[in-house]
């Protein structure tokens, strides 16, 4: 029997899997920390272009995790111009490396677009991040 989880990939936000994105549910302790997917595409929506960058990670053809980075190298607020806006890793799915994958890949955007600092947003409290 292999227990090693499936190998993770990123995908677009798609009509196809948008309703798999909205499902993803984080476990019930963390809700308080991270917004539920459905609001981030909100935000990724309203957001001006190539702001916002949502990709779900899936693994094995199912959904494990959302993550959201951002690139607005003109924005008034340092943690904005260049980060991680969300990670959400479904609750069924953490501490399977899905995470580190998530934050590797926006590492790996933000080295794509020519930035070597890369932010991270949280919000602090008992039992957070």
């Amino acid at each position: 029997m292999n227990d090693t989880p499936p190998a993770p990939r990123l995908a677009k936000i798609t009509p196809e899997n948008v309703g798999a994105a909205c499902d993803l549910r984080v476990h019930p302790d963390q809700e308080r920390f991270v917004a539920p997917v459905e609001r981030s595409l909100a935000e990724a929506y309203a957001a001006p272009p190539n702001v916002a960058w949502p990709r779900l990670v899936l693994a094995g053809g199912e959904v494990v995790g959302f993550v959201m980075g951002g690139f607005d190298p003109d924005a008034g607020i340092d943690a904005f111009r260049c980060g991680i806006w969300r990670l959400n890793v479904s609750a069924a799915h953490q501490g399977l490396g899905y995470g580190r994958f998530a934050v590797e890949a926006v590492a790996r955007e933000a080295r794509r677009r020519g930035r070597d600092r890369l932010t991270v947003l949280w919000v602090p409290g008992e039992g957070g991040p």
